[in-house]
C-alpha cells in the first residue's frame, strides 16, 4: 500500500510538471514550440468549431463562427491547465495521507484558487497547499500580461492589412492596386511601401512563431485576411518587378525575400510539406493564361509594361514558385476568405479543402502534425475550362 501512496505521489509530481511546462512553452518561451497538450486541445477545439460553422451556408455567417475559435481557446488553455494542476496536487495530498480521494481534490480545488474552503491538517499537507496556491495564483498573472501582448501584435498585424485593403479592394487584387498606384502616379516610386511590408513581414513571422495562436485571430471584417492580404503583396510585388516597366527597386526583392521565408516557416510550424529549393521553372498553381489575362488588363488600364511577355511570366513564376504551397496551405489553415490567387486556388470537395493544381492529382495535407488527408488518391472532376487552362500553363 505503501508503494501505491508514492506511486500516485510521484505522478501528481509528473503531472504538474507537464501542465507547468505546457503553460510556460505556450506563453511565455518566445519560440514556436510545438506543446502536445496544447495543441490538441486546439485540434479538438478547431474540429468543434469547424462542425459549427459548417452549419451555416453564408460566408459571413460562417467566419463569425470561426472568429471565436481562437480566442475561446486561448481562454480555455487556463482552465485546462488549472485542471491539470489540480488532478496533479489531488494526486500528491493522496499520496500523504489524506483521505479519502475526494477530500484529497477538495483540497486541492481549494488551494489553487485560494477559497480556503478546505483546509489542510498536517504540516506537508499544508506545504503543497501554499505551492499549489502560489502556482494558482502565477496562472492567473501568466494570462493578464499575456493577452494584452496578443491584442497588440494582433491591432498591429491587422493595421497595415487594412491600409492595404483600401487600396487593393476586398478581396484584395493585384490589378487593383496596380492600377490605383498607376492612377496617383507612384509606380516607380514604392521602396516605401515595399520597405514596410518588409518590416511587417519580418515582425509577423516572429509574433506567430512566438504566438501560433495569432495565426487563427480573424481580421475584424469577414472578408479581410492577414494571409490573403501577405500573398496579394507578394503577389503585386513580383508582377511589377517582373512585369511592369520601372526602374527595378532592391526593396521590392527584399520585400519579397521576406515574405516567401516568413510565410515558409509558418508554414514549417504546421508541419505542411513543401519543396524548400525550388527551381525557378517549377510549376506553380497559376496559369499562363491567368497572368495572360491580368497582362491584357494592364495594358488597357495604360500601365507601362516591358516587351517581352513571355520573360515577365518566367520571372513571375520564378518568384511566385518560393511561396505558392505555402501561401495556399496557410490559407487552408485558417479557412480564409476568396481572393484571387491565394485561397480561389482551393476548393471544396467531399467537405475537405483541396488545392487547385494543374497537375496534382494526390492531395496530403497534415494540420498541426495530424493527418487530414493521407495517402488517399482523390480525383476532382475538372470543367472543360479548367482543362484548357491546364493545356494553355
Amino acid at each position: 500500500m505503501r508503494v501505491l501512496h508514492i506511486v500516485f505521489f510521484i505522478a501528481g509530481i509528473l503531472l504538474v510538471c507537464a501542465t507547468m511546462l505546457s503553460a510556460i512553452r505556450t506563453v511565455v518561451v518566445p519560440r514556436g514550440e510545438k506543446v502536445v497538450l496544447t495543441r490538441l486541445f486546439f485540434l479538438f477545439m478547431r474540429r468543434f468549431f469547424i462542425f459549427g460553422s459548417s452549419r451555416f451556408t453564408s460566408y459571413e455567417a460562417r467566419d463569425a463562427v470561426l472568429a471565436r475559435f481562437a480566442p475561446t481557446t486561448l481562454m480555455s488553455l487556463p482552465i485546462i491547465w488549472a485542471f491539470g494542476v489540480i488532478a496533479g496536487f489531488g494526486c500528491m495530498f493522496w499520496g500523504i495521507g489524506v483521505r479519502p480521494l475526494g477530500d484529497a481534490f477538495a483540497l486541492s480545488g481549494s488551494s489553487i484558487t485560494t477559497l480556503g474552503f478546505r483546509n489542510a491538517e498536517e504540516f506537508p499537507a499544508l506545504v503543497l497547499a501554499v505551492i499549489e496556491g502560489l502556482i494558482g495564483l502565477g496562472l492567473v498573472a501568466l494570462m493578464i500580461s499575456f493577452l494584452p501582448t496578443m491584442h497588440t501584435m494582433f491591432r498591429e498585424r491587422e493595421t497595415l492589412c487594412s491600409l492595404w485593403n483600401i487600396r487593393a479592394g476586398s478581396p484584395p487584387e493585384v490589378g487593383a492596386v496596380i492600377r490605383r498606384f498607376h492612377e496617383v502616379d507612384f509606380l516607380s516610386r514604392m521602396d516605401e511601401i515595399w520597405e514596410q511590408w518588409e518590416r511587417w513581414f519580418v515582425i509577423n513571422e516572429e509574433s506567430h512563431l512566438s504566438y501560433p495562436s495569432l495565426v487563427f485571430f480573424r481580421s475584424p471584417t469577414p472578408y479581410q485576411s492577414w494571409i490573403t492580404t501577405a500573398g496579394n503583396v507578394l503577389d503585386t510585388a513580383a508582377f511589377v518587378e517582373a512585369a511592369v516597366d520601372v526602374p527595378p527597386s532592391p526593396r521590392a526583392r527584399l520585400c519579397l525575400r521576406s515574405g516567401y521565408v516568413a510565410l515558409r516557416r509558418i508554414t514549417d510550424y504546421f508541419n505542411i510539406a513543401y519543396d524548400h529549393n525550388p527551381k525557378p521553372d517549377s510549376p506553380i498553381s497559376i496559369t499562363r493564361r491567368e497572368f495572360d489575362q491580368l497582362w491584357e488588363e494592364m495594358e488597357e488600364a495604360g500601365i507601362p509594361l516591358v516587351e517581352d511577355q513571355g520573360q515577365a511570366w518566367k520571372d513571375f513564376a520564378g518568384w511566385r514558385v518560393n511561396y505558392d504551397v505555402p501561401l495556399r496551405t496557410l490559407c487552408v489553415v485558417v479557412d480564409a476568405p476568396y481572393a484571387k490567387w491565394s485561397s480561389d486556388l482551393i476548393e471544396d470537395f467531399k467537405g475537405f479543402r483541396l488545392f487547385r493544381t494543374s497537375r496534382t492529382k494526390r492531395v496530403e495535407f497534415r494540420f498541426i502534425g495530424r493527418h487530414i488527408l493521407t495517402g488517399k488518391a482523390f480525383r476532382r472532376r475538372k470543367t472543360s475550362q479548367q482543362k484548357s487552362n491546364e493545356n494553355d500553363g
